[in-house]
């Protein structure tokens, strides 16, 4: 079943990495980019109904909006059915920490993630698993 996956993260060559990762994984999945966190929170904003996505993987570390700010901000708009991953580059033992405050954020990975943790968290069954 496909799903929208939103990257929200300020680097175009990771940005270009996901996209050829979740494209070749044949599960026809739908990628919505934002650079920073107030891009993907106007426009979710615009329609909370059909413009959330399933899947959001954030990074933390970002011009405007950065993605505690932006975990503050989606938190009060009291989504429950978008599944979110912090992916950074540099998670420290204080990130790692401050992730637990999140309830919504479903886990924590560092860059660059590779096909198999995207069919993990998408669900989309990995050959020989």
């Amino acid at each position: 079943m496909s799903k929208v996956i939103c990257i929200i993260d300020d680097d175009p060559i990771y940005q270009f990495l996901v996209s050829t990762i979740i494209g070749n994984s044949k599960a026809g999945h739908d990628v919505l980019f934002f650079r920073n966190g107030k891009e993907a929170l106007d426009y979710f904003s615009m329609d909370l109904e059909k413009n959330l996505p399933e899947i959001i993987l954030l990074d933390l570390e970002m011009p405007v909006m950065d993605g505690w700010d932006f975990l503050k901000e989606i938190d009060n708009l009291h989504i429950d059915n978008t599944s979110i991953y912090i992916v950074s580059s540099s998670i420290s033992h204080e990130d790692r920490e401050k992730v637990k405050s999140f309830p919504k954020i479903k886990g924590h990975f560092s860059k660059p993630i590779n096909a198999a943790l995207i069919k993990k968290i998408t669900n989309f069954p990995e050959s020989g698993s």
